[in-house]
């Protein structure tokens, strides 16, 4: 039976964590198998050289303080240091050492974070990046609703040196207001976001109890000629629940997009069948919008369904854009959607608001 310091040492050996012994004098005196493995250096060479060689000349001065409070006797947690390997590729170590002040050694175990760390900096790069593109649509917003204003104006005040009791056609008197409507409604939505772009710049986005149908009624109404030109048919259903704990600009937003979606992408052969409902499951409120539509691939889409500027169809309106609105609507405020769908058998999109409490 072997005795107990050949079984230490069989442990020693097999740890995939780096465990060493360092003397205060700041060289190895006894490392495990997995710190050549991983450095590539042989373990003459790491044993002649100090150990503050094989770190990151950046991390070399402030590795060195470090140690120095450890032969102070103070012990070490979770420190992280870079290290070059023989090859001259960085590696993440994180540290806990104990150092035992009367033998002047350090007792130190180290794990390898370097996938951790890239894992760290590509999640960085993609929140500044998110960041930068936030940014640029609320800029754009800005601008687009800025500009558009005077156009409407402009508009608007035609429509009101009109009489269109002068005009005899009845058609064109119905068009005329149509037209006037429509106008109006355009300056009211542009409105409402720059207004919602100046409170979500000071808080967060208004959230109260707002009618489903109501709000929905607000967007058929504005793309009234859309729908009945599609000759598209909706159904509509809120029985199971009627108002929700959302943003009003934020809701009519995703109804105009995801109407507006299933109208555009229609099958050349169908036209569009829309239906809109509402349930309630485990105390969660949903809405689903499903359509007849030419639907998705979803496993070649994959995550990129509700991603910026991301297009699956051949329309020449298609910018990628109002997907990833509805998504940033609803999860802004705690919620989640999802979507279902396969090529030519439409789409059923799946919002679960945030709970109520």
């Amino acid at each position: 039976m072997p005795d107990a310091t050949f079984k230490y040492e069989r442990f020693f050996e097999l740890s995939p964590d780096l465990l060493c012994i360092a003397g205060f004098d700041g060289y190895f005196k006894k490392i495990n198998a997995a710190v050549p493995k991983l450095l590539g250096y042989s373990l003459d060479e790491l044993y002649a050289r100090p150990i503050n060689d094989f770190v990151h000349p950046e991390d070399q001065w402030h590795t060195s303080e470090v140690r120095q409070e450890l032969t102070k006797a103070k012990p070490l947690n979770n420190f992280e240091n870079r290290y070059v390997t023989k090859a001259g590729a960085i590696v993440w170590l994180s540290w806990t050492s104990q150092p035992i002040e009367s033998d002047q050694l350090i007792f130190a175990i180290a794990k390898n974070i370097t996938h951790k760390k890239r894992q760290e900096a590509e999640r960085n790069a993609l929140l500044a990046d998110l960041t930068r593109i936030n940014k640029e649509l609320k800029q754009f917003n800005y601008t687009t609703s800025h500009d558009l204003r005077s156009p409407v104006n402009n508009l608007l005040s035609i429509f009101s040196l009109l009489d269109i009791s002068n005009v005899k056609d009845a058609k064109t008197a119905k068009f005329l207001e149509v037209l006037k409507m429509s106008g109006h409604q355009l300056k009211q939505s542009m409105d409402n976001y720059l207004d919602l772009l100046r409170e979500k710049n000071k808080l967060h986005a208004q959230v109260e109890e707002i009618s489903l149908e109501e709000n929905l009624q607000v967007v058929l109404q504005s793309i009234g000629s859309l729908v009945q030109t599609a000759k598209a048919t909706i159904r509509i259903n809120f029985s199971e629940v009627k108002t929700v704990r959302f943003n009003k600009v934020y809701l009519q937003s995703i109804f105009l997009n995801l109407i507006t979606n299933a109208i555009k992408y229609a099958q050349p052969a169908k036209f569009p069948d829309i239906s809109i409902y509402s349930e309630k499951q485990n105390g969660l409120k949903k809405l689903i919008v499903a359509d007849n539509g030419q639907g998705f691939d979803l496993e070649k889409t994959g995550d990129r369904i509700f991603g910026l500027h991301q297009k699956f169809h051949e329309h020449a309106d298609s910018k990628g854009i109002g997907l990833y609105l509805v998504h940033s609507h609803v999860t802004a405020l705690g919620g989640q959607v999802s979507v279902e769908s396969k090529p030519n058998e439409g789409a059923t999109f799946t919002i679960k608001f945030a709970p109520e409490f």
